[in-house]
């Protein structure tokens, strides 16, 4: 397990799993990633900052006229961790 710990890469600040995005550590999706918003875990969780404090989720299934999925903005504590 301290083997494992040792090759995964910190968690930035902010990050998107859109790979378009200026903010996409490709190394970090290697491994399992969890995200808490005020103490409940998300699996739908587009982008996050935790220094800002919010996170982007897909608004149900609408898309918009590019077929991407429109996101909202949740604020609270967020907190990113490794499963």
């Amino acid at each position: 397990m301290n083997d494992e710990t040792q090759s995964r890469p910190s968690l930035p600040d902010r990050l998107s799993v859109d790979p378009r995005s200026p903010h996409h550590v490709a190394a970090v999706f290697e491994h399992g990633i969890g995200i808490r918003l005020n103490g409940k875990d998300h699996t739908n969780v587009e982008e996050y900052c935790i220094s800002e404090g919010w996170v982007k989720v897909p608004a149900g299934k609408t898309v918009d006229r590019k077929g991407n999925p429109l996101m909202i903005k949740l604020k609270g504590k967020v907190e990113a961790f490794y499963r």
